[in-house]
Formats: structure tokens, C-alpha cells, sequence
């Protein structure tokens, strides 16, 4: 919610928020999608997937976590196919990943 990633009034590129521009955020869940592509055969992998009861709860976590600092939240139907068509502005793509916490990977 603080990353910034906005120009400000005198277009300077990085210095206004997601809510210091009063933005609304649309969250889109891909927790069941993590997939990578296999060495042995070249497709899709998703044994590092998180399972999807946990990664419902997580998500719903995230969301009211979310909630909590910022009102212009929406989201899709967990686990349900959507189409989101999106613009992306700028020559710049950020990936924000967590990481691996030690000992948890097989609690998915």
C-alpha cells in the first residue's frame, strides 16, 4: 500500500502510493496457478502450488488485512474462472513474491 510506484502533480515518477492517489486496487487470486515449466516433459508444474482450502484462507487473510488500511478494495471469486482485462502503464513490472519460510514446505 506504501510502494511508490505513481508520478506526483509535477510528474516526478515514483512518489505517490496506491493511497495517497486515493486508487482502488482490484485483487486477483492465482494462489492454485503458481506453476513452473518441467525440465522432463515442458509442461506446466504445479506441485509447489499452495492447496486450495489453505490458500482460500490466506487470501481471505490478505484481503481483510488489506481492508484495514485501504477502502477501495474489490476482488473476483476465489477459484473461479475470470476474465480481467487490465492496461499496464509503463515500461516497468514489478513482481512482489514473498519468502520461503523455512520448514513449511509441505504445509500446502
Amino acid at each position: 500500500m506504501g510502494c511508490k510506484l505513481w508520478e506526483n502533480e509535477d510528474g516526478k515518477p515514483w512518489r505517490k502510493s496506491v493511497k495517497q492517489m486515493s486508487y482502488e486496487l482490484l485483487l486477483v487470486s492465482q494462489f492454485t496457478l503458481y506453476g513452473t515449466i518441467s525440465k522432463k516433459n515442458l509442461a506446466p508444474d504445479y506441485k509447489n502450488a499452495m492447496k486450495s482450502e489453505p490458500a482460500r484462507l490466506l487470501y481471505g487473510q490478505f484481503l481483510e488485512m488489506l481492508g484495514q488500511s485501504h477502502d477501495k478494495i474489490h476482488d473476483g471469486a476465489f477459484g473461479e474462472m475470470m476474465d480481467v482485462q487490465l492496461v499496464n502503464d509503463g515500461p516497468v513490472t514489478i513482481i512482489i513474491e514473498s519468502r520461503q519460510v523455512e520448514g513449511n514446505e509441505n504445509d500446502c
